[in-house]
């Protein structure tokens, strides 16, 4: 498989054009600052997102770092926080970045610029390494990265209520994976689009950043091609144990 999730980690390694990366979704530095804008105070979790990135570094031994968009929380311009955080943490990261940009992302060039970051960010439609394609989710994927074998796709933030005998709920991360479906691309381009690419939904690496409740009634998907543009698609939750149909759980 060229994705494999990382045990216990909203994290996956996924090979490509002959490297490993290592790939996680969803970020959200400066979450916190935001949510203090919203009446919501939290204690800074950045330190700890930051050692956890660190981790899986030096865990997988990836040779990059891609983020799959949301690297920042702020959609306009980034707050003091979000700023700093994002500058320790490329402070501490010795390997290439990609960022594919995500809707959160608008601004952050000059953040890149202002701290002499190397970074590569993509189109908001996403990039294709070898047979690997690489999206957000908040828009539609380029045909390019449609052709690829498999595509992997943040911004969902997936997760599932699971509930005991007793009635008790709680909420989990989950990866979602299952296949595209050509028609809604077809629709959207004006031409046969026909891939035939896995699709693997990432778990939001931001624990606190809130999600979509796959298995909840009334619950619908952000980006504009789910749920119709994927087919067979189950859940897993992070420590791998395989949930079946998302729709069922």
């Amino acid at each position: 498989m060229r994705v494999e999730p990382v045990p216990g980690e909203p994290a996956a390694t996924v090979r490509a054009d002959g490297n490993r990366l290592l790939v996680l979704a969803d970020y959200h530095a400066g979450l916190e600052a935001g949510l203090r804008y919203e009446g919501v105070e939290l204690q800074s979790a950045a330190e700890r997102r930051r050692e956890r990135v660190l981790a899986l570094l030096d865990r997988t031994g990836a040779d990059r770092l891609v983020v799959l968009g949301d690297l920042g929380h702020a959609i306009g311009d980034p707050f003091d926080d979000e700023r700093e955080e994002l500058a320790a943490l490329f402070d501490a990261v010795d390997v290439p970045v990609t960022l594919v940009k995500g809707n959160h992302d608008g601004d952050l060039e000059s953040v890149f610029e202002a701290f002499g970051v190397d970074v590569t960010m993509t189109p908001g439609h996403g990039v294709r390494l070898g047979e690997v394609g690489f999206v957000h989710g908040h828009t539609w994927p380029s045909p390019d990265v449609l052709a690829a074998e498999v595509v992997c796709m943040g911004h969902e933030h997936p997760v599932v209520r699971l509930e005991d005998e007793v009635g008790g709920t709680r909420k989990e991360r989950t990866w979602l994976r299952g296949s595209l479906v050509p028609d809604p691309f077809t629709d959207h381009y004006g031409h046969d689009v026909a891939p035939t690419a896995d699709l693997v939904l990432f778990p939001a690496f931001n624990d606190r950043s809130g999600g979509t409740w796959v298995n909840v009634d009334g619950q619908d998907f952000l980006a504009p091609f789910l749920p119709d543009g994927m087919t067979g698609t189950e859940a897993f939750l992070l420590d791998g144990t395989r949930l079946g149909q998302y729709r069922r759980v």
